[in-house]
């Protein structure tokens, strides 16, 4: 059963769109999917030890794909990858992870730049060749998505009961240009990563379901509707609850506007990475 839950997760990601039309994540999963998840996940569930650290550091693996030496064909200089690994520490300082540079790659394959995307053969052969490390290991692509399929994409990522059924597909794939100081305006902040990381961590989006359906399995996110786009302060698409949970980082909206992530949110994620990644947190 466990396999086949986490294959059916790992085929469920496409290229979402947001409320503007322009491609943001590419990690989805349905209701129907999302019922099947959490039933497993309820089922398996790791609670917490009395000898269970307060902290987790999480090795990073950052591989950088490009189709030249230069910025602008995806050579992302040593100074942003250090960087985003700062803005991940600074985001997720409040959930007691840590994230740590174990070591960054360069690999110059204009194929694998232009055309990785989600579930495509290139960039399961990228993940093949490249991947390092275990489960509690993250391990981030950066590539261009420039193909017409992936054009417009911000990053897509691997829930963490994906896992044992594709190891070698685990991680995220982000957009070069969002890294900070990069050239995507409103979303070169850092916080694309961020994103990401928030599902190889456990975490739906804040609008997963919308306003009726099974939601982000979190009680502290109020429901919304659909993704936000910019920074819409005040908006509340559903009915109680709330407004809408704009300032969360599994949202859609700009760089700027992101600020945290949830208690329960932050509950959800450590018991995602015990059950599924067998880090004590």
């Amino acid at each position: 059963m466990f396999r086949t839950l986490a294959l059916t997760l790992l085929l469920a990601s496409s290229v979402v769109l947001g409320d503007t039309g322009r491609g943001i994540c590419g990690t989805f999963i349905t209701d129907t999917e999302v019922v099947t998840a959490e039933k497993h996940f309820q089922k398996h569930k790791v609670a917490p030890s009395a000898f269970a650290i307060a902290a987790a550091t999480i090795k990073v693996y950052f591989h950088v794909v490009s189709s030249g030496t230069t910025l602008a064909t995806g050579y992302v200089p040593q100074s942003q990858v250090q960087a985003q690994i700062d803005v991940l520490n600074e985001d997720y300082s409040a959930t007691g992870i840590t994230f740590v540079l174990a070591n960054t790659t360069r690999t110059i394959n204009s194929s694998w730049f232009t055309n990785a995307g989600p579930s495509t053969t290139t960039q399961t052969t990228m993940k093949n060749t490249l991947r390092q490390g275990g489960a509690a290991d993250l391990n981030v692509y950066s590539v261009g998505f420039k193909s017409s399929s992936t054009s417009g994409l911000l990053g897509y990522a691997t829930f963490p009961s994906s896992y044992s059924s594709a190891p070698k597909d685990d991680g995220v794939v982000f957009l070069y240009s969002s890294v900070p100081g990069g050239t995507s305006t409103n979303y070169n902040g850092g916080q694309t990563l961020t994103h990401e990381v928030g599902h190889w961590v456990g975490l739906y989006h804040t609008f997963q379901g919308g306003c009726s359906g099974t939601g982000d399995q979190v009680s502290d996110t109020p429901p919304e509707a659909s993704s936000a786009s910019g920074c819409p302060t005040g908006r509340d698409t559903c009915t109680g609850g709330g407004v809408d949970p704009i300032h969360n980082y599994m949202d859609y909206s700009y760089d700027s506007c992101m600020t945290e992530f949830t208690a329960g949110q932050i509950t959800r994620l450590k018991s995602q990475m015990r059950t599924y990644r067998g880090l004590s947190i």
